[in-house]
């Protein structure tokens, strides 16, 4: 028998047992070693058993195969102790003898029940005398096969829920004495949480109270830790739980990620006197923590990996929900020239703007703003647009439209969640337009060389949702020949640059003055305008706008 150990790459501390008569290395998921790197090839190298003897061999990967720093060009011996390098992966070969791969790098402390209560020195125990003339060996042996049965366990899923009470029943193989056996994982509420549990003996207890004084030790220090009596323990004399249970001995060891951050323990103990845990156990329970890391950490980040896939594909649907509600094209009325923007400052947004033509040839313009992103903001937008849609042709006027929208939606969104608005009902005709504005920033008028100007901007109303009995009111203008009319979200004179200065009003407002009547001359030089504003800053929330003028 022959193993292979990760001593350097994302794999280290895993190890392998060397498959008879053929075992395949490489980053395809059907090799008995996978080498997960890139520039591996999917089936790069195998070792066989010839006669007795394992050879290496490279399987014309793209860059090659190396054993002890030398290139493998053809079929090579190994030797005990030969490094093997593919990518930054170097592996360690090693048949079932003393030597054995190197321990594992956990710190090991043995506490001293009349010591301090700091780490206390190594107690040296003797062997008992039930085990064979060579502890060592039998050591070795004992911590192979529970490295071995934890690794098999990584073949079997990568669920972290299943895959803990695989690990917890493979340690728990090599100590036939504990009776208990906790797998903990720590939260997201930084708490830790029993993942695994066995009793394999021990009275029936309707709750299994842990020590969270040992475990917090553990995680904190990363050391291993052995209490040979933990009922009469000096240190533990104030934990409840080891009072009120007839513990004679327990081992706790922690969980460590390829970052070197702990997150969570690995811990047995045993009622019985004479199935006391010695110093060579506490050893074997490290490494096995070792391979357990391994193992959860993979299958943590699976795990991960999928929720955050899961993410995207919310984020996605997000933006297909809330683009399939912007305007498809830019109004076509004689006599006027529209503008709009849009620009998102993650993948989905909670801006909104659209155009609803009415019956009579008036044109409704609405802009908004949604509290929130994500598809909560999505779902949301899909249910405001059609409201909007629905009363925006029924109702009599600008001000009752935005009446019984908001009463419509503050029965039927959720506590913190509101909506701005600011709503425009144009007359082409006439030039007459009527604006209702409800929290948001109000549309601005501009003349043709005159100064930009609120519009009803006293009138203002409270946010859609806010408050269910909400009144709104009109504010009515006349846009006159060669004027402008812009309607905006915050994002817009909010966004800051490097310096955290603000764009601002008066700077919207100078861009507006200086367009000379042409909707799509301003919409396009405030776009330059605002990129140069903001250089290299990332964009903290959404740009939104809707410009349009009548022509002269």
């Amino acid at each position: 028998m022959a193993f292979l150990k990760a001593v350097e790459g994302c794999s280290k501390g895993q190890l392998w047992e060397v498959r008879e008569p053929r075992c395949v290395l490489g980053r395809h998921p059907d090799c008995d070693v996978p080498i997960e790197h890139l520039d591996a090839s999917r089936h790069h190298a195998q070792i066989v058993f010839v006669a007795g003897d394992y050879f290496l061999e490279d399987l014309h990967s793209r860059n090659g195969t190396w054993l002890n720093r030398q290139r493998v060009k053809k079929r090579e011996k190994l030797a005990e102790g030969d490094a093997i390098r593919i990518s930054e992966t170097v592996l360690e070969f090693f048949r079932g003898s003393l030597r054995g791969p190197a321990r594992p790098q956990t710190r090991v402390v043995v506490e001293d029940r009349d010591g301090p209560a700091g780490p206390a020195e190594v107690i040296h125990c003797e062997i008992p005398s039930n085990r064979q003339s060579n502890p060592l060996d039998i050591l070795m042996r004992a911590e192979l096969e529970a490295l071995l049965e934890i690794v098999h366990s990584l073949r079997k899923t990568l669920n972290v829920a299943e895959l803990c009470p695989l690990v917890l029943e493979s340690a728990l193989k090599i100590f036939p004495a504990a009776d208990r056996g906790f797998l903990l994982i720590v939260g997201e509420d930084g708490k830790p949480e029993v993942r695994g549990m066995k009793i394999r003996r021990g009275p029936a207890e309707p709750e299994v109270r842990l020590s969270s004084a040992i475990i917090r030790r553990v995680i904190e220090s990363q050391q291993a830790v052995l209490s040979a009596d933990a009922a009469g323990d000096f240190r533990f004399k104030n934990s409840d739980s080891l009072a009120d249970a007839p513990i004679r001995s327990m081992m706790c060891a922690p969980l460590v990620d390829a970052q070197g951050r702990s997150f969570g323990v690995l811990q047995v103990d045993t009622l019985e006197q004479r199935g006391r845990f010695q110093e060579s156990d506490l050893h074997v329970l490290a490494a096995v923590a070792v391979q357990a890391s391994v193992v959860l950490d993979h299958a943590r980040l699976h795990e991960h990996a999928l929720r955050q896939r899961e993410i995207e594909r919310d984020l996605e649907l997000a933006d297909q929900v809330q683009r399939s509600f912007l305007p498809s094209a830019r109004p076509e009325i004689a006599g006027y020239r529209f503008f709009d923007y849009y620009r998102p400052a993650s993948q989905v947004g909670g801006d909104h703007y659209n155009y609803v033509p009415l019956p009579d040839g008036r044109l409704a313009v609405v802009v908004a703003d949604v509290v929130g992103r994500g598809l909560a903001a999505a779902m949301l937008i899909a249910k405001f647009a059609a409201e909007v849609r629905y009363h925006v042709l029924t109702a009599s006027s600008p001000a009752q439209a935005v009446a019984q929208i908001n009463e419509v939606l503050s029965t039927s969104i959720g506590n913190n969640h509101f909506i701005t608005l600011v709503l425009m009902v144009l007359d082409p005709p006439s030039g007459r337009l009527r604006v209702v504005t409800a929290g948001h920033p109000p549309a601005l008028l501009c003349p043709l060389g005159g100064p930009a100007s609120a519009i009803g901007a006293q009138k203002s109303g409270f946010p859609l949702g806010a408050f269910e009995r909400a009144g709104y009111e009109e504010s009515e203008v006349q846009i006159p020949p060669g004027g402008l009319v812009l309607a905006y979200t915050d994002g817009v004179v909010e966004a800051a640059n490097a310096a955290r200065q603000a764009y601002g009003l008066p700077r919207l407002c100078q861009q507006l003055q200086s367009a000379s009547g042409d909707p799509l001359r301003f919409g396009n030089r405030l776009a330059q305008d605002l990129n140069e504003f903001l250089g290299d800053q990332p964009q903290e929330d959404d740009l939104c706008l809707v410009c349009f003028g009548r022509d002269l």
